[in-house]
Order: structure tokens, then C-alpha cells, then sequence
């Protein structure tokens, strides 16, 4: 009997739950539905942020929508996750985070507790970064149509002069680094979705990378592209960045970053660690020989790095838009975009 693994559906008539998981569905409704109609020379670059040219300079304008469930979660919960999400998004563009709009969609019935509980959490986390948020919008739909809460945020922040960040920007030689251990974030949701305890408690990592990526360009402003891995994980980040430039990316297994309970719960659910979104860490590309100043900077930060920040592989002129994993054992294998949704409403 001829068995086979069937490929992934990639054609729909329908949205699917992987439509929104980062992976090849997500840019899939990306090229196909908005590029066409919406598409311009800013939104066409696929950034995490679009730089907007002004008579003053540049800024940096973006925006996202969270729907997690369950919105307390170890570590943190939707309210800080929206502030730091958007705050990221900013700040792995070269942009300096100034000013937030926040969305609120509440379901009739929501307890007005948890509501102040989110609020106050979306406060402390800006307060913390020095953003301000300075208008927003509040919308209420009837019970059963809308899970509790959705939180959209939008961000403007201001670009370093002389800075150049974008996918696109890959070179050969580069050093890939990671600031610190993957997984957490998504791997603190689903156990709390699905109520799994383990030895030590796995929490997210969510987290503003504002004060971390501006020591980072104080001291390396040639950095060529930044990323927080979040929906898709490490492997879309690495991915969208080759694809984006063109260029191979090499990694090393041995040298990424998880943490022993996140890869058991990963084994436990059947889930690769590096499909799983994290909100507090940032992938960098950088020169080789500004490799370890990145490092130790990262490494000094105790707060959102620490001692887990590692350089995990580096630009190669093989395989153009391919991403290599080189096994402890000397193999290799390709690491692919994600194809479906694992970890629906993680973020």
C-alpha cells in the first residue's frame, strides 16, 4: 500500500485560523488580497513598521490587534501585551516608541474588573517604556459576539538618524543573534489554556525591547535588520528574513536558547519550539566583527536578555532565501515557514 503525509492545503475560498499564524498562509492572504489593492511603495517592504518621510525626518508608524485567550496569563496578559507588542514593533525598525492609540472591543457583560485589571497593566507597561497613550476608541458588541476582549495599538515613534534596519538588508557574513531563550511567551499560554503544570512555572516573556535596542545602536548603529519573533516563531522571522534579502541564512541547533520546561511542554503538545511566538526577544543580523559587542550588550541586560542571549548562525551566499538548520550529529535540514495555525489566539 502507498501511504504518503498529504501537503498542506495552501487554497482556500474561506479564512482559516492559520490565516492569521505568521506562517506561509498568512503571507499568502498578504500577495494575494491586500498587496493588490492596498499596496505602495511603504506597505509593499513588509516591515514590521512603515517609515514615513517628512520635511523633519522619519518616523515610524504601525499598528496590531490582540486577541489572546486566556488574556491573564503567567507573566503578564493582554493589556502589557499590547503596549509591548506595538513598542517592539517600533523599536526593531530604529524608531524611538513615543506615542500609542489604543481600541478596545468589549463584550457585553465583560466584568469591569478585569477590564481595570488590563487598563492598569497597559499603563504600567507604558509608563515603563516613556510611551504615551494619546487617543483611543471603545467599542461594545452584543454577549456571544466577541470572546471578552480584543485590544487593537497603534504606534508612531521617531527614527535614529543613521539607521537603516529592514528585512531586506541581510549581507553575506552576518551574525544572527537572539536575545534570549524562545518559546516562553507562547509556551505560558497554552499551558495556562490548557492547564498543564510542570516542575517550574513557564511564563512569558512579554516584555518592551525599547531600552535594550537603543543601547544595542548607541554602540552598533550598522545593524542591518532586527525582528521580534512573535507570531511563527523563530522559524518565520528567519524565513521572512531570507526571503526578504535574498540571502541563506545557516543556524546552528546547539547554540538556540529554550528552556528545558518549554521544550517539554513543546514535546508534550507535539510543537517545535521554534514555530512558538515570543513577545520579549529580538533577532538581530549584524556585521560579524560587531557580532560580540551586540552579545555582551544583550548579555548586560538583565531584565529582557540576560546570560541566554546567544549568536546562533550567520548569512550565507547558498541557498537564497533558505533557511538551514546544521544538527549537533553534522546534518542538516531545511527550517520552513510555518504552514499552519498550532497555537491559535496566542498573542
Amino acid at each position: 500500500m502507498d501511504l504518503h503525509c498529504p501537503s498542506p492545503l495552501l487554497r482556500h475560498e474561506t479564512i482559516q485560523m492559520a490565516h492569521g499564524a505568521g506562517g506561509e498562509l498568512s503571507r499568502e492572504l498578504t500577495r494575494e488580497i491586500f498587496l493588490p489593492y492596498l499596496g505602495n511603495s511603504m506597505l509593499n517592504v513588509l516591515d514590521d513598521q512603515a517609515k514615513i518621510s517628512l520635511d523633519s525626518g522619519e518616523i515610524a508608524f504601525t499598528t496590531d490587534t490582540f486577541v489572546v485567550a486566556p488574556v491573564f496569563f503567567p507573566g503578564g496578559d493582554i493589556g502589557d501585551l499590547a503596549v509591548n507588542g506595538t513598542v517592539n514593533d517600533l523599536a526593531v525598525g530604529g524608531a524611538i516608541p513615543l506615542y500609542l492609540s489604543a481600541g478596545f472591543v468589549l463584550e457585553e457583560g465583560y466584568p469591569l474588573s478585569d477590564l481595570r485589571r488590563i487598563v492598569t497593566s497597559m499603563a504600567e507597561a507604558a509608563g515603563k517604556t516613556g510611551v504615551q497613550v494619546v487617543t483611543g476608541d471603545t467599542k461594545v458588541v452584543e454577549k456571544g459576539q466577541c470572546d471578552g476582549i480584543f485590544i487593537n495599538t497603534s504606534g508612531i515613534g521617531v527614527i535614529r538618524e543613521g539607521v537603516d534596519i529592514s528585512c531586506g538588508n541581510l549581507r553575506s557574513g552576518d551574525s544572527i543573534i537572539v536575545s534570549g531563550t524562545l518559546g516562553d511567551h507562547g509556551m505560558a499560554v497554552m499551558t495556562a489554556r490548557e492547564g498543564l503544570s510542570f516542575q517550574s512555572e513557564i511564563t512569558s516573556d512579554t516584555a518592551s525591547l525599547s531600552g535594550l535596542i537603543s543601547a544595542i545602536l548607541d554602540e552598533v548603529p550598522q545593524i542591518h535588520a532586527m525582528r521580534d519573533p512573535t507570531r511563527g516563531g523563530l522559524a518565520a522571522t528567519l524565513n521572512e528574513l531570507a526571503s526578504a534579502s535574498g540571502a541563506g541564512i545557516v543556524i546552528n541547533e546547539a547554540s538556540l536558547p529554550i528552556r528545558s520546561d518549554v521544550q517539554g511542554a513543546c514535546e508534550l503538545l507535539g510543537i517545535d519550539p521554534l514555530t512558538v511566538a515570543n513577545e520579549g526577544k529580538v533577532v538581530v543580523a549584524v556585521p560579524q566583527d560587531s557580532a560580540e559587542i551586540v552579545l555582551q550588550i544583550m548579555q548586560q541586560d538583565s531584565e529582557v536578555s540576560g546570560s541566554h542571549a546567544s549568536i546562533i548562525g550567520n548569512v550565507v551566499n547558498d541557498h537564497p532565501g533558505m533557511v538551514i538548520i546544521r544538527t549537533p550529529l553534522g546534518s542538516r535540514r531545511i527550517l520552513e515557514m510555518p504552514l499552519g495555525e498550532q497555537l491559535p489566539r496566542i498573542c
